[in-house]
């Protein structure tokens, strides 16, 4: 579905190019702390709203991460970026394991997984360290479906506290609801099916760049022992920071120990 119309921020000069992939339920105006930073200290800054999300098309269907790693490799080329860090928020993570997997690493200078799903998050017989539950899983399918607002308040909530509870304002935090209500409901529907129970195993043994696993050890919704750690160890090359308190959207909770991370590691 290659007609699918993608919207896409392109902030900055001339400099490294940085390709920021978003978070689930949200668009890519979520970069708003990093696109500031990385912009101030150089950087052509990228980001673009997933199909289904923000100000992008809404198609009733391509909501696969093979399609969706198909768009991600469209915004590259049509913009004729290389030597291009991704980072991957979330469910943007698993966007760039699998743009790697199966595009290959041409473009790719480094890559950054930001409290991403992979390696695989659905818990099963061959993935018992899963820390997604298949009843917990469809609970919140239901639960999204039934009552989509109320759903997505709590979730956003969730998104942005950790065991000692919310770490936004309220502002931030309707903002962040009030982008999640600009995602159409087959694609928050159909995208959750894709970030709860896709395989990224296999994915991101491809990946040989260097490569930044960045979480919060304070992450409610992918935690870091049942997700970023794997993924560490997976990628035994890849370098780790573990943020403190850090909540699952710790790119605005803890947003200056997030670009501090990502600052050192971009610009080596």
């Amino acid at each position: 579905m290659t007609d699918v119309r993608l919207h896409i921020d392109d902030s900055g000069g001339g400099g490294r190019p940085v390709v920021l992939i978003h978070p689930w339920p949200l668009a890519a105006e979520s970069w708003a702390p990093q696109t500031d930073a990385l912009v101030s200290a150089g950087h052509r800054v990228v980001r673009y709203d997933r199909r289904g999300f923000g100000r992008s098309d809404k198609p009733a269907h391509g909501f696969d991460y093979d399609t969706l790693a198909g768009d991600l490799d469209r915004v590259l080329a049509e913009l004729e970026l290389d030597d291009v860090a991704l980072v991957g928020h979330s469910m943007g993570g698993g966007e760039v394991a699998r743009y790697v997997s199966v595009f290959g690493e041409q473009r790719v200078r480094s890559v950054v997984l930001l409290a991403a799903v992979p390696p695989f998050l659905l818990q099963g017989d061959d993935n018992p360290e899963g820390p997604l539950p298949e009843d917990g899983y469809r609970q919140m399918r239901e639960q999204l479906d039934a009552d989509r607002e109320a759903f997505l308040d709590g979730f956003v909530r969730s998104f942005y506290s950790n065991a000692d509870g919310l770490q936004a304002s309220e502002q931030q935090v309707a903002a962040g609801i009030a982008l999640a209500l600009g995602s159409s409901p087959a694609a928050a529907l159909a995208t959750m099916d894709a970030w709860a129970t896709t395989d990224f195993r296999d994915d991101i043994g491809t990946i040989t760049v260097p490569t930044l696993v960045l979480h919060g050890d304070g992450d409610q919704l992918t935690p870091f022992e049942g997700s970023g750690r794997r993924t560490h160890e997976t990628i035994e090359h890849s370098e780790l920071v573990l943020v403190p308190g850090g909540t699952h959207g710790l790119n605005l909770t803890h947003a200056e120990a997030c670009n501090a991370a990502l600052l050192e590691f971009l610009e080596r």
